[in-house]
């Protein structure tokens, strides 16, 4: 849902994900973004965060220190258009994706109904290709193996496959497959660690579609399965447990996260289901290993931190939230860095990022900072990490 109108950070989190900018920016990061940038070698993690610019819409690229922090960011053009808008414009969790390798960064254009494709190379970029998505605004990336599929939000949702053949994006003829409504407000897509099924989650109809992925990279006709009240993203643990935020049904301390295991038939079987201690639940990011959850409370400035089970069950960590940013921050999405060392939130109102520590064993987090200086309330939307 469009993000141009302004909205109170308690507004119904049902509806939109989000809620005023005019954020407060935290003052404590001045050791977390250096003056220089690329002053060194090149490093092997890195952090990326899209502008979503209307009229040019960038990547900006934070090489990473060890220690967490983000040196001053290098920005480079998808040769696309972003949507623009204040806050949470897109609505979706993977408008900025990595490849599983982490050798490609996939952006989408919403205003120029595009996926852009960058080789990685730390925290360097190289554009590669920038490729019609055969639909309108797409918002969201998911990829597995040379398998990459696009998700347009926009009049006929749709999901449209493409293979990644030495960094261009090469349609798959006949992939274009419609979800189960017009209008179904798309938010997020998602490939199981297995690479057999794509889910799909519909926040107009609070439902989750499932797709079996054919050997030719097709889809299979949808499985459309109830969600949760607010349905708004999913992401797939290494176990195979589908992890979904859901914004709740309104009201204070509403949102809600869920874990599911998915079935040959396509249906979902419920395992979890957890109040997250906040507002305005749209994202999550699980820990490379599988122990750890962590979803981003956008209305209440907070994240909450969960356990993950063998068998796919959550269990809330002591206290339920475990970090905070600024009030009025606006932490949309959320991202762990590929060693599971570090969180890192997008702070939208704020124009900032929230960087975080995490203990391996308990999964609390340590606040290091934010590193402020990104346009306040602009429509930044996606975040990545290697």
């Amino acid at each position: 849902m469009k993000s141009h109108h302004s909205y109170s950070i308690r507004a119904s989190v049902a509806a939109i994900c989000l809620l005023a900018a005019g954020a407060t920016r935290a003052q404590d990061a001045s050791s977390l973004a250096a003056t220089d940038v690329f002053s060194r070698p090149e490093a092997a993690h890195a952090v990326f965060v899209m502008t979503n610019d209307a009229n040019s819409n960038e990547v900006l690229a934070f090489e990473r220190n060890g220690n967490g922090s983000l040196r001053q960011p290098h920005s480079y053009s998808t040769e696309g258009r972003g949507s623009g808008g204040t806050v949470d414009p897109l609505a979706s969790q993977g408008s900025l994706t990595l490849s599983q390798d982490h050798s490609w960064l996939f952006a989408a254009n919403a205003g120029s109904g595009s996926v852009s494709v960058f080789h990685v190379n730390g925290a360097r970029l190289d554009l590669t290709d920038k490729v019609p998505t055969q639909g309108s605004e797409p918002n969201a990336v998911a990829e597995h193996g040379n398998l990459v599929y696009v998700l347009n939000t926009a009049g006929s949702s749709s999901v449209v496959g493409f293979r990644l053949i030495a960094g261009h994006l090469r349609p798959i003829e006949h992939s274009l497959r419609f979800l189960s409504t017009n209008g179904a407000g798309s938010a997020s897509l998602s490939f199981s660690p297995d690479g057999r099924y794509l889910l799909v989650t519909e926040r107009t109809t609070n439902s989750i579609d499932v797709f079996s992925v054919l050997p030719d990279g097709r889809l299979s006709t949808l499985t459309n399965n109830a969600g949760r009240p607010g349905t708004f993203s999913v992401g797939f643990a290494p176990n195979g447990t589908a992890i979904v935020s859901e914004t709740g049904p309104g009201g204070a301390n509403s949102s809600t996260v869920s874990s599911y295991a998915v079935q040959g038939n396509r249906s979902l079987k419920a395992i979890s289901h957890l109040p997250t201690g906040g507002d305005a639940n749209c994202w999550n990011a699980i820990t490379p290993n599988g122990r750890f959850v962590y979803v981003s409370n956008a209305g209440t400035s907070s994240i909450a931190g969960f356990a993950l089970g063998n068998g796919g069950t959550l269990t809330a960590l002591p206290g339920t939230v475990v970090g905070h940013n600024p009030d009025g921050a606006a932490n949309l999405d959320i991202v762990i860095s590929s060693d599971g060392a570090f969180l890192y939130t997008l702070n939208a109102g704020a124009g900032s990022v929230g960087v975080f520590a995490i203990d391996a064993k308990s999964g609390s987090l340590k606040k290091l900072g934010t590193v402020d200086d990104l346009p306040a309330g602009a429509g930044l939307n996606g975040i990545a990490a290697n």
